[in-house]
C-alpha cells in the first residue's frame, strides 16, 4: 500500500482572503491549485501534466497538504495510466475555472483510491461564479483560454470590452479584480504566457477549451462522485474515433452551459467520458454501453432514460424532461396573473428636488443652536464645507427649475474625496444634533443616491477611511432609536426616502439585501415599525420601502426563471420571508385611509410569494394562519379603505387576484 496526498496552494498568495468580500461580496479564502503526491513524485496539471519532487513546483510550498488515503495500484500501472491522461489533459484544453488542476486530481485520487479531492475546492469555481462579480467576469476569463480560429479576420473584440463594463458594474474596485485575475491565470499557467485571446471570439474544434462546466469523467470514482453529489446528471458517452459524436459535442455542450447558469453547485451535471481514456470504459460496462454517442440522464443517482445517437432535438427534450422531473416548476408559474405580472419591477423613487438654499439655511440654524458640538471640527468648518463643496454638486447635478436647468454649470463630479468628507461631516450631525434636527441632513442624501456614482460609492462605504462614517447606516441608525418619537417625524419619513431611492443602484440594494445581514435586519426592523406608523405620510413612504424590497427579490427570481435557473436556487431565507410577509399583511389589515398605500402594500406581498421557494413550507401556512385572503377582501367591502372600500378599479383588481391565486 502507498500512501497518496493532496498538495493544496493558494495561487493568490493570500490576497483572496483579503480582498474577496470587497470584489464580490463573499468570502473567499484561497484560490486552490492542487497536486497529487504519490510514489515519491508529486504530479500536477498546468502546461500539461507535470511531475517534480514534492514541493519543488513553481508553487514552492504548499500551503496545505491533506491525507487521501492510501493505494494497492503499483507504479507501473499508474505510469500506464498517467500516459494515457496525457492526450486528455493537454495545455491547450487547461482552463482557469471548468478544466483546471482541480479535476485533474480529482480524477487521479479517483483512480489511486476511489474517494475524491475535498468539496471546498471542487466547489470554488461554482462559488466565484455564483457572485455577481464572477458572471460579469466569466466572458473575459474564457477569452484568456480561447485559441484563434486560423484563417480568420480578426473583429475588434467587443465582448471583452463589455464583460469588462459588466464587471465595473458588479465590483466597486474592477481595477484591483483585474490585476488579481492576471496574477492567478500567471500562478496557474506556471509562470508561462497566457492563450492568446481569440478577437474573433471563436475557437478551433481541436483545441476548444472545456468553456461549459461539464465534468470530464475518466474512472469509475470520479463518476459515482459526480453521481452523487448532483441531483440532476446527463452523461455523454463518447470516442475520439465517433463521427456523429463530434456533431452532436457543441449541441451538449450549450445545453450544459445554458441549464447550469444561475444554479446552484450540486443541483445539475453534465458528464463526458470518453470510452478511450483512462478507466472510462468501465464506466460505460456498468451501464451497457457498447455504441457512441450515448446518452443517459440520471435523477438522484438513479438511470431514468437512455438515448442513442446525434438527435440534437431530443436532447434538448430529453434534458428538459430530466431537469422538470428533478426542479419541477414553482406552482404559481402556471397561474395566470395579469395584474401582478403588469406591475413594474422598477423602484418607487423621490426625486423631488429641494430648495437647497432654504435647506442649508434650516440646518445651519440647527447648527447653530447646537449645545453638544464636539471641540473637531469647528461648527465653521462644517458649515463651509455645505456650502463651497456639498450644494455645488447637488445644484449642479439636479437643477431645481427649467430655468436653474438652463443655467446649470457643469456637474461636479462625485468624487471619492467629495462623497468622504460628506460623509465625516454626516457622522459629526449625527452626534451633536437630534434626530428632529437631521432631516435636512438625509434629505440631502436622499437626493444624492439618485447619482448612480453615489449609490456605487455607498454600496461599498462599509470600507470609508477611519473617522469617516457609512451615511445610509449612521442614519437608519439613528432613526430607528426614534421611530415612535413625535418630534422625528419629519426625520423618518426622509430616511425613508432616502433608503427608497437606495434602490436605484442594484449594487447598493444588494448590499441592503443580501450582502450584510446586520444591516438588513436593521432596515427591516425600522421598516416594520414604520409600515404601521399614524402619519399617512410616513406610511406611504415605508409602503414604498417595502415595495422596492419585495420588487428587488421578485427580479432576481424572474431573470433566473427566464435564464433556465430554479427558483430554488436563492434557498430563501425562511424568517426574514415569514416577518416581511407577517408584517405587511399586518399593515395592510390596518390601513382604512390611502389606496394608494394599500396598493403598494398589496404589491409588496405579491412580490414576497409569487415564485417564493419558501411558500409551500412556510408563507402558504403562515397566510392561512393570519387569514391573509379575507384580510385583503376586506378591503373592498364599505368601510374596509375609506367609505366604501378601495373604489379604483386597477387596485380592486389586484387586490382580488392577490387574494384569491397567492393566498390559501
Amino acid at each position: 500500500m502507498t500512501k497518496v496526498e493532496l498538495y493544496v496552494y493558494d495561487l493568490s498568495n493570500g490576497l483572496a482572503k483579503q480582498l474577496s468580500r470587497q470584489l464580490t461580496g463573499r468570502q473567499i479564502d484561497g484560490i486552490w491549485h492542487t497536486s497529487v503526491v504519490v510514489y515519491g513524485k508529486e504530479i500536477f496539471y498546468g502546461q500539461g501534466i507535470s511531475i517534480t519532487e514534492p514541493g519543488k513546483s513553481h508553487h514552492g510550498r504548499p500551503l496545505q497538504v491533506v491525507d487521501m488515503g492510501e493505494t494497492a495500484i503499483d507504479e507501473a500501472t499508474f505510469e500506464e495510466y498517467l500516459s494515457e491522461m496525457r492526450e486528455h489533459y493537454t495545455a491547450d484544453k487547461y482552463h482557469l475555472l471548468d478544466f483546471n488542476c482541480n479535476s485533474f486530481t480529482n480524477d487521479v485520487v479517483g483512480f489511486l483510491t476511489g474517494g475524491s479531492i475535498p468539496s471546498w475546492i471542487k466547489d470554488l469555481p461554482s462559488d466565484f461564479l455564483s457572485t455577481p462579480f464572477g458572471a460579469a467576469l466569466r466572458p473575459t476569463i474564457d477569452n484568456m483560454y480561447r485559441r484563434p480560429v486560423p484563417g480568420a479576420t480578426p473583429t475588434p473584440p467587443a465582448g471583452i470590452a463589455q464583460s469588462a463594463a459588466n464587471a465595473a458594474a458588479a465590483s466597486p474596485n474592477p481595477q484591483l479584480a483585474a490585476s488579481l485575475l492576471q496574477a492567478v491565470a500567471a500562478q496557474a499557467a506556471g509562470g508561462q504566457q497566457l492563450p492568446t485571446p481569440s478577437p474573433s471570439g471563436t475557437s478551433t474544434p481541436s483545441t476548444q477549451t472545456v468553456a461549459a462546466p461539464i465534468h470530464m469523467v475518466t474512472n469509475p470514482a470520479s463518476w459515482h462522485s459526480t453521481l452523487k453529489s448532483h441531483r440532476a446528471v446527463t452523461a455523454f458517452f463518447t470516442s475520439a474515433t465517433c463521427g456523429p459524436c463530434r456533431m452532436i459535442e457543441p449541441i451538449f455542450e450549450e445545453i450544459a452551459r445554458n441549464k447550469t447558469q444561475g444554479r446552484s453547485p450540486g443541483q445539475v451535471a453534465f458528464a463526458k467520458i470518453d470510452l478511450g481514456t483512462g478507466m472510462s470504459s468501465q464506466v460505460a460496462s456498468e451501464y451497457g454501453v457498447r455504441v457512441t454517442p450515448t446518452f443517459i440522464f440520471f435523477l438522484d443517482g438513479k438511470k431514468i432514460h437512455e438515448m442513442k445517437g446525434a438527435d440534437g432535438p431530443e436532447l434538448r427534450t430529453q434534458v428538459d424532461l430530466l431537469l422538470y422531473q428533478a426542479f419541477p416548476p414553482h406552482p404559481h408559474q402556471s397561474l395566470s396573473l395579469p395584474a401582478v405580472e403588469s406591475l413594474s419591477l422598477n423602484p418607487i423613487l423621490f426625486q423631488q428636488v429641494p430648495a437647497f438654499d432654504n435647506v442649508l439655511n434650516k440646518l445651519n440654524g440647527f447648527i447653530e443652536a447646537s449645545q453638544t458640538w464636539p471641540s473637531a471640527p469647528s461648527k465653521d468648518h462644517v458649515q463651509a464645507a455645505f456650502t463651497k463643496v456639498i450644494l455645488p454638486y447637488l445644484k449642479a447635478r439636479f437643477p431645481s427649475t427649467p430655468e436653474a436647468q438652463k443655467k446649470a454649470t457643469p456637474a461636479v463630479p462625485a468624487t471619492t474625496i467629495l462623497l468622504n468628507k460628506w460623509a465625516e461631516i454626516t457622522g459629526v450631525l449625527a452626534e451633536a444634533l437630534l434626530p428632529a434636527e437631521l432631516f435636512p441632513v438625509a434629505d440631502l442624501w436622499r437626493l444624492a443616491l439618485l447619482d448612480e456614482v453615489v449609490g456605487g460609492w455607498a454600496a461599498a462605504a462599509n470600507n470609508v477611511p477611519a473617522g469617516s462614517c457609512d451615511p445610509v447606516v449612521t442614519l437608519l441608525s439613528k432613526a430607528a432609536l426614534t421611530a415612535d418619537d413625535p418630534k422625528a417625524r419629519n426625520y423618518l419619513l426622509v430616511v425613508l426616502r432616502m433608503l427608497s431611492n437606495a434602490f436605484a443602484t442594484p449594487s447598493l440594494a444588494r448590499r441592503l439585501l443580501t450582502q450584510d445581514s446586520t444591516l438588513r435586519e436593521q432596515l427591516t426592523s425600522f421598516l416594520v415599525r414604520t409600515l404601521l406608523h399614524d402619519e399617512v405620510a410616513v406610511r406611504t413612504a415605508a409602503a414604498s420601502l417595502a415595495f422596492n424590497v419585495a420588487a428587488y427579490l421578485q427580479k432576481l427570481r424572474v431573470e433566473r426563471v427566464r435564464s433556465g435557473g430554479s427558483i430554488d436556487a436563492d434557498g430563501g431565507d425562511g424568517d426574514w420571508e415569514v416577518e416581511m410577509v407577517s408584517a405587511v399583511v399586518e399593515a395592510i389589515g390596518r390601513e382604512t385611509q390611502s389606496e394608494e398605500v394599500l396598493h403598494r402594500l398589496t404589491a409588496c406581498l405579491a412580490f414576497l410569494l409569487r415564485l417564493s421557494p419558501l411558500y409551500e413550507e412556510h408563507l402558504g401556512p403562515l397566510l392561512e394562519v393570519v387569514q391573509a385572503s379575507s384580510t385583503l377582501k376586506g378591503k373592498l367591502e364599505k368601510g374596509g379603505c375609506g367609505e366604501n372600500g378601495v373604489t379604483k378599479k386597477d387596485i380592486r383588481q389586484l387586490i382580488t387576484e392577490v387574494a384569491e391565486k397567492l393566498c390559501p
